[in-house]
């Protein structure tokens, strides 16, 4: 996916956001916002969102001189999510379709995302994520190719999201590798917040190179690379893998909640829906 206009004041506005987080020095603050306008003449609209934001991001941490400003925040929505994972269950355990279900309380954990969007309510998201068909629906397509799999490829998005995650895998009832980010950027998981959910007593969890809010396959590992190349099916989380991830000709399947209106029309759905999208399309 290519970066719209509309794109570039959401840049300011991320920056704006995680360099308050990082600092009440309204001097460093204007400073980071003097040096992300000046970046805004050489943004290739060619480029996905995430190769942009991960110079954004990486100015923020430059200027402030903070590593990881979202460490907090990270903390408490794993700790947010976690605090749900008993009644999730119930709603897992209780429904016509377990993995389904699972794979949508995994869809809604999407909705926690400092950089789409900073405000937002878990439960109330959950309620209506479980009570709502998706916008597109390539679900059948999903569950068939699980079924057939052995090489399963899971690309992670924010941390507190890993904790649904871990409930979706759960349901899959197969060896999954499980893909984060190699450094922090915005309130994406890292390996280590993947391991505090408890990620790695479901699957495999490893790094995919890249410190970009996406997965950017020439920023990635040759190990990686490999696994995505090989892999019978990549299962990738939130926006950020959409928007790098959208040309992908391969078996995809992109589970995330629309949160931003330029991803909405490069879908065709509403913002705030839902989607299970096969990038091969839906056979229906």
């Amino acid at each position: 996916m290519k970066t719209y206009l509309e794109c570039i004041p959401c840049f300011f506005k991320q920056a704006l956001f995680a360099a308050r987080v990082a600092t009440e020095d309204d001097r460093i603050i204007k400073k980071v916002l003097d040096r992300v306008g000046m970046l805004v003449k050489d943004i290739p609209l060619e480029n996905t969102p995430p190769e942009t934001g991960q110079i954004v991001y990486d100015t923020v941490r430059e200027v402030t001189g903070v590593e990881d400003p979202f460490l907090e925040i990270k903390q408490a929505s794993i700790d947010q999510a976690a605090a749900m994972v008993q009644s999730l269950e119930k709603k897992i355990a209780n429904s016509n379709d377990r993995m389904r279900t699972a794979a949508k309380i995994s869809i809604a954990g999407n909705i926690i995302d400092f950089g789409a969007n900073a405000s937002f309510d878990l439960n109330e998201t959950v309620d209506q994520v479980l009570g709502s068909p998706p916008a597109i629906d390539d679900y059948h397509l999903l569950r068939e190719k699980i079924g057939r799999a052995q090489r399963i490829l899971y690309l992670g998005d924010n941390a507190g999201e890993t904790v649904f995650d871990r409930l979706f895998i759960r349901e899959i009832k197969k060896r999954v590798v499980y893909a984060v980010r190699q450094s922090p950027i915005i309130n994406d998981a890292t390996i280590e917040e993947a391991r505090q959910s408890g990620l790695h007593e479901v699957a495999e969890v490893i790094s995919s190179g890249s410190s970009a809010p996406g997965t950017i396959l020439e920023k990635c590992t040759d190990e990686f690379v490999e696994i995505f190349r090989n892999a019978d099916i990549i299962i990738s989380k939130g926006q950020g893998n959409f928007e790098t991830l959208s040309d992908a000709k391969g078996p995809v399947f992109f589970l995330l909640k629309v949160k931003c209106p330029v991803i909405a029309r490069d879908l065709g759905v509403k913002e705030g829906s839902i989607i299970i999208k096969s990038a091969q399309g839906s056979r229906m």
